[in-house]
């Protein structure tokens, strides 16, 4: 009994040096003071995929100039009224599979992989051969399915809405709870799909501070981000089911022999 106590007693030993042998693996932005920031300035703009949801607005000085550009849902007390631009409730317009949109006038309108911007400018040069020369239609395009879905070993996995449409890795884990303590930090994984529905995964390196200026430090609409666990987290799975065998097959042991006793005493 004293050997056993004493086996126990070393192996919970050797695990806690192994996990503080791993604390320097858990610190994020590790070598922060030798990165070079400048080239991270203009790397996020976030690009309208297929399956998106856009809310567009057109605002002219003429407020029954712009009522074409508007899709707005009418209710029954607004049905046969004259609406003003803030009159109605604006209807989404859905990025179909092959990145095109339905809007009014123009008809199909390709708006996949154009930022926000790019697609403000777009319609402003569809809609303005149908407005007075004088007019300088402003338009703003918003997109209204932003989200992104965080995996694995963190507090709180689950899907989780992007209103201001950015959001960077370490955004993205705070919205939920942070890794655990079992959460590969060099090794996270990031699944992207594109315009064209291709999907990739690529490795982030949370330890690293030169993520600032990766590519995909700032996570695209419909991102995927999954923790892996670590080695600790494994082993503790693996002795918890080998533990439940040893007791089960201690238990029958212990049956079949006081089943033998009794038979042959």
């Amino acid at each position: 009994m004293k050997k056993l106590s004493l086996f126990f007693t070393v192996s919970l030993f050797i695990a806690l040096l192994s996990s503080c042998g791993s604390v320097k693996n858990i610190a994020y932005l590790q070598n922060s003071d030798t990165i070079n920031y400048e080239k991270s300035k203009y790397l996020y703009d976030a690009k309208i995929m297929p399956k998106d949801e856009l809310t567009i607005t057109v605002n002219t000085t003429n407020a029954e100039a712009s009522l074409p550009f508007n899709l707005l849902m009418q209710n029954a007390y607004q049905q046969g009224r004259t609406l003003s631009t803030g009159g109605g409730t604006l209807m989404p317009y859905l990025v179909d599979t092959e990145g095109c949109i339905n809007y009014p006038i123009i008809g199909r309108l390709h708006v996949a992989g154009l930022t926000k911007r790019e697609c403000e400018r777009l319609i402003q040069e569809k809609i303005q051969p149908y407005l007075a020369e004088s007019e300088n239609p402003i338009v703003t395009v918003r997109m209204s399915s932003y989200s992104i879905s965080v995996l694995g070993e963190v507090a709180r996995p689950g899907s989780y809405m992007v209103s201001r449409e950015e959001i960077n890795i370490f955004e993205a884990l705070a919205q939920a709870g942070d890794l655990t303590i079992y959460g590969v930090r060099d090794r996270v994984k990031l699944i992207r799909k594109d315009a064209s529905g291709k999907k990739e995964i690529h490795t982030l390196n949370l330890n690293d501070a030169d993520i600032v200026n990766s590519p995909y430090y700032y996570l695209q609409q419909n991102d995927v981000v999954y923790v892996e666990p670590n080695k600790v987290k494994a082993q503790n799975s693996s002795v918890g089911s080998m533990t439940t065998l040893w007791f089960s097959a201690t238990s029958i042991l212990i049956s079949l022999t006081s089943l033998l006793y009794n038979i042959l005493k």
